[in-house]
């Protein structure tokens, strides 16, 4: 059994990835989920998580919100393509639950210390709660037993600007601190989830689905960014179920945090003439079997 927490941003696609694992109970222990400014400001994104967890009667799950800016504030960054609500406008109902006291950096450290080296850390928004987390406690580094993110465009163009992935645009710098923490850290950015597509028939075979979680997530990703929307935050969850649906390479990663065109731009050095001596610190995921993700995703949400 697996304990996670997920630090996420919901959003269409957190919220499929939320529901991907409160299905995966004899897999993964969701010990709590924290939340962080990102697609939409903070309070939108919280009560986005309570409003999952009360459509799926989860309430024993707690919610803990985080951080509402960046560490540097940069440009401001909303993700448009989630729909006025977050949810592709969904009329999913508002929830009655409410977030914990605790504030979610706090939640994380106490977690991590109780469950030393026990713990992974689900990452779907940009990284503030977890680099504020890692540098209020350095301790919990060694903790850690890893972290996943999705996050980053390594080898690939960026989709916020043409050089920046959006969660790593949005703080740059968390993102920098995360990589350079010494964790056990896996990357799911573009340059694998643009290749995880949720096609028409897809979405439509999710729509016939008696599985009021599926007819959900057909409603939410209908309407997501563009026809074949990626499984970004997905990608995450389904890899801790089936790592054999991924392949990736070790890299030696950094992010620019330098004002201008390429700010929040991932970075991969991989041969021994770029690491020149630079242990890799990061495995950038770059292939998978979509067909085999999609069943996953179905199997998951028909139970």
């Amino acid at each position: 059994m697996e304990k996670i927490i997920i630090d996420c941003d919901p959003g269409v696609d957190d919220a499929v990835a939320l529901m991907m694992a409160l299905a995966a109970g004899e897999q993964l222990e969701v010990c709590g989920i924290t939340t962080v400014a990102g697609n939409l400001p903070l309070p939108a994104v919280t009560r986005n998580a309570l409003r999952i967890l009360s459509f799926l009667q989860r309430e024993d799950i707690p919610v803990f919100a985080g951080c509402s800016r960046a560490i540097f504030p940069g440009p401001a960054r909303l993700s448009s393509v989630h729909g006025a609500d977050g949810l592709g406008n969904s009329g999913l109902p508002e929830s009655e639950l409410r977030p914990a006291q605790q504030h979610a950096v706090d939640f994380i450290i106490d977690t991590v210390l109780a469950a030393a080296g026990e713990i992974t850390l689900c990452v779907l928004g940009p990284m503030t709660n977890i680099a504020l987390a890692l540098i209020k406690a350095p301790e919990i580094a060694p903790q850690i037993k890893q972290i996943v993110v999705m996050g980053g465009a390594v080898f690939c163009p960026g989709n916020t600007t043409p050089a920046a992935e959006f969660n790593f645009a949005c703080d740059p710098h968390a993102a920098e601190v995360v990589l350079a923490a010494g964790v056990p850290l896996t990357l799911f950015g573009l340059d694998v989830t643009s290749k995880a597509l949720l096609t028409a028939p897809r979405i439509e075979a999710l729509r016939q689905s008696d599985s009021a979680s599926c007819q959900l997530a057909a409603v939410m990703l209908a309407d997501y960014g563009a026809a074949d929307p990626c499984l970004h935050d997905p990608c995450v969850i389904a890899g801790l179920l089936d790592p054999d649906c991924f392949t990736g390479i070790p890299a030696w990663v950094s992010v620019d945090c330098t004002p201008g065109i390429n700010y929040g731009r991932s970075v991969g050095f991989v041969s021994e003439r770029h690491l020149a001596g630079r242990q890799p610190n990061a495995k950038v995921i770059t292939g998978v079997d979509d067909q085999r993700l999609f069943r996953l995703l179905m199997d998951l949400l028909n139970r």
